[in-house]
């Protein structure tokens, strides 16, 4: 593990992002260059944050690459919301001989297979985004978890709410009841983001002495499809009672937006989770009134300095922000007033 040779020539400096596995021995020199292999699993490719997340880590292997001429190979596989792919994926990368192996795993509660693997060929594991129960993470020593602070990203979602409603109670009491009449999409069942985000956006709002009514929730599992869906049934359900739409993550919210947009509706409060660009954008244009950055950059970092650290020296010192095995991230809120900077 973590096995490099060293050229003592001037070394050709490739960068390589596979999809497909590949059969080469972990300690094989290419073009005299040094290679350093590791393996990224998602739950869903086409999910907006975490491709975010990969791309950024794609971003810093070849930054990494420049600085110390090595070669670093990401391969990144889909396991399309399936489990059973995703422990044939991590399969093939521990016979092929990775580095490290990054998951972005599909059930959260079924860490323990994914695990045991691991442990078995010695290869260091790194989840991310879907945190593993404690009880999992204790299974063996070289298990991380790098994620955010889920817990900051509700209390900050219902501070937008609460701000506004202190600014202009109006613009969100829009029928003057005292209460802020809401509809909450929420993201895929056994998340923990899912469940902690809905409890802790409602909580802050509460615990702020406004009052709150409850419409309707349901998942839309973090997808702008499903809520559309779901917001299309609510705005035919419940029309104008609707004041505020609480969504888990921004694709949902944009889902929302869509939907709201289609049936003519330009008054309901908007808020996400996650910070993408679509949302800032949407933020800027007075379609949402806010969202959460869940520093999709920062989750990146972490990510791939604990895998480089594996991967070479197994020193772990000098990973910022590691706190035993986790790394968890700041979150930052964002509305019409910040949004600019955040955009560029």
């Amino acid at each position: 593990m973590g096995k490099m040779r060293v050229s003592s020539t001037f070394v050709a400096i490739i960068f390589m992002v596979n999809y497909l596995v590949g059969c080469t021995n972990n300690n094989e020199v290419y073009n005299n260059v040094e290679e350093i292999k590791i393996g990224v699993t998602v739950y869903k490719e086409d999910d907006k944050f975490i491709s975010t997340i990969t791309n950024n880590i794609l971003e810093l292997a070849k930054k990494k690459e420049k600085e110390e001429n090595v070669k670093i190979t990401i391969d990144i596989l889909d396991a399309k919301e399936n489990l059973a792919n995703q422990c044939n994926q991590v399969d093939k990368f521990i016979l092929n001989n990775y580095d490290v192996i990054c998951v972005n795993i599909v059930d959260r509660t079924s860490a323990a297979t994914i695990i045991d693997k691991a442990k078995s060929s010695n290869t260091p594991i790194i989840f991310f985004n879907r945190e593993p129960v404690e009880e999992d993470m204790r299974r063996w020593k070289d298990v991380y978890y790098v994620g955010a602070e889920a817990e900051k990203s509700g209390e900050l979602q219902g501070s937008l709410i609460i701000d506004k409603y202190t600014s202009d109670k109006s613009e969100i009491d829009k029928n003057g009841d005292g209460k802020i009449q809401y509809v909450m999409l929420e993201g895929e069942h056994g998340h923990q983001d899912t469940a902690i985000r809905t409890e802790y956006s409602i909580k802050t709002i509460v615990q702020n002495g406004i009052e709150v009514e409850k419409l309707a929730d349901d998942t839309a599992n973090w997808e702008f499809a499903q809520a559309k869906s779901k917001m299309t049934g609510w705005i035919k359900e419940f029309g104008s009672e609707i004041e505020v739409v609480f969504s888990n993550n921004d694709d949902m919210a944009l889902g929302a937006i869509e939907a709201l947009k289609e049936a003519e509706i330009n008054n309901v409060i908007v808020v996400g989770v996650d910070g993408v660009t679509e949302a800032l954008e949407a933020v800027k244009n007075d379609e949402m009134l806010g969202t959460v950055i869940s520093n999709s950059i920062a989750q990146a970092e972490g990510i791939f300095n604990i895998a480089y650290s594996k991967a070479t020296n197994g020193d772990l010192s000098d990973v910022e922000g590691l706190e035993g095995k986790y790394i968890k991230t700041k979150h930052i809120k964002i509305d019409k007033n910040n949004v600019d900077v955040y955009l560029k």
